[in-house]
């Protein structure tokens, strides 16, 4: 049977989510993405986020993003790769500290926003955030776009890596995302959503914004938890998986 993990960014406070929203939405998810205060997220949050992880058996991954609250992370910043290494390695370490507090155990890491994008396809930025990750733990797994600079870089260090790929993101020609200024970058219809991603899993291959039908690897399905319908999305779209004959499990 074909597995397919489905993970979704949580613990982002600050106005932009709420611990409300990530309890409904973690009943269909089986990976968690926790904010770790730099980009989103503050200590409480994290704590009660970790507990809400445990309580629904979903495995606990450290999100960590650019220092920019006001920018929520998207902004792209100027930043070498050894302040990628501190800022990794930093908030890794702080969320790490509440999974060890709760007697649970840290499985993943997936990079936020515009330091995910940076990494995808900037080598020395991605370098960095394997290192990082692999010289705190390196049974950690690093979660990145699929076929990109984060996936050859976790794969340089001897990283476990999770291939990811969106369900509600168009995707550009060479594998990348289109970018979220772009009026199309965001797929609105529920069911077109559904529809690409029973195609990446089954097929590996996407449709891209071009109308192109390109390979991809898909190891873990990222689903956004901030969008007017997301909880009922995120149900949808892990009835439609199992419904096609696609097991839901967390890597």
């Amino acid at each position: 049977m074909v597995r397919i993990d489905l993970n979704c960014d949580m613990g982002e406070s600050f106005g932009r989510y709420t611990i409300g929203a990530d309890e409904q939405i973690i009943t269909s998810i089986t990976s968690a993405n926790i904010a770790c205060g730099f980009h989103a997220g503050d200590p409480e949050t994290m704590r009660k986020t970790v507990r809400l992880a445990l309580d629904h058996s979903v495995s606990i991954g450290a999100h960590p993003g650019l220092d920019d609250l006001k920018g929520f992370g998207r902004r792209t910043m100027s930043i070498t790769s050894a302040e990628v290494y501190d800022i990794v390695v930093y908030q890794i370490g702080a969320l790490h500290g509440f999974v060890l507090a709760e007697g649970a155990v840290l499985k993943h890491v997936k990079p936020h926003g515009a330091l995910y994008n940076m990494a995808a396809v900037k080598k020395e930025l991605a370098e960095a955030i394997a290192e990082a990750i692999y010289k705190i733990n390196p049974e950690l797994i690093l979660y990145g776009l699929a076929g990109s600079e984060l996936i050859k870089a976790g794969d340089k260090f001897g990283l476990k890596t999770a291939n990811e790929v969106f369900a509600d993101r168009t995707y550009q020609r060479d594998g990348t995302l289109t970018p979220r200024h772009q009026e199309d970058a965001l797929i609105k219809d529920e069911n077109t959503a559904i529809a690409q991603v029973i195609k990446m899993v089954l097929d590996q291959k996407v449709i891209t914004q071009s109308g192109h039908e390109v390979p991809i690897t898909a190891d873990t399905i990222c689903i956004h938890g901030d969008g007017e319908h997301s909880v009922e999305f995120a149900k949808k779209i892990n009835r439609a998986l199992q419904d096609n004959g696609i097991e839901v499990k967390g890597l």
